[in-house]
């Protein structure tokens, strides 16, 4: 099994093209989970990779911290789910947010280690972190063999 692909985001363009690339590469019932320190760059991904789903570039993407999960319609009929479970307080809360019925669709989760045993095997996860610069992210992006295999290039 290959190892995660490694890549430094130079700034904010960067790390909405990495968005960008792998929107398409998302299908229901995908689950990807975003990891990382306060201020690494969970929340700009997920609004990038949003507005490459619904391939509206304007689109409005508050962010979760404390609605905990946004819904968005996509152009093939299905809905993207964007968690952001920073404030939740265990697992067991999940249920009241939709967990089972969202993952029918994509789902997008910001703190993903309070999902608990409710961590979905054959996730995608991105691990961000600050880099040198201001807006510089290293990423590392890892997921079942195959599934990324249109983002090496």
């Amino acid at each position: 099994m290959p190892g995660p692909l490694a890549l430094t985001l130079p700034d904010l363009a960067a790390t909405g093209r990495l968005a960008a690339r792998l929107a398409p590469l998302l299908r229901p019932g995908d689950a990807l989970l975003l990891q990382g320190p306060l201020g690494a760059g969970k929340s700009a991904f997920a609004r990038a990779l949003l507005r490459a789903l619904t391939g509206d570039p304007d689109l409005e993407v508050p962010s979760p911290s404390f609605t905990l999960v946004q819904s968005y319609a996509l152009p093939d009929g299905t809905e993207a789910h964007h968690y952001d479970l920073y404030r939740l307080a265990g697992p067991g809360d999940l249920t009241e947010l939709g967990w089972e019925e969202a993952r029918r669709g994509i789902v997008i989760v910001e703190w993903p280690e309070r999902l608990g045993a409710e961590w979905p095997a054959e996730a995608l996860l991105l691990r961000l972190a600050p880099g040198a610069g201001e807006e510089e992210r290293l990423a590392s992006l890892s997921g079942p063999p195959g599934r990324l295999d249109g983002l090496a290039g």
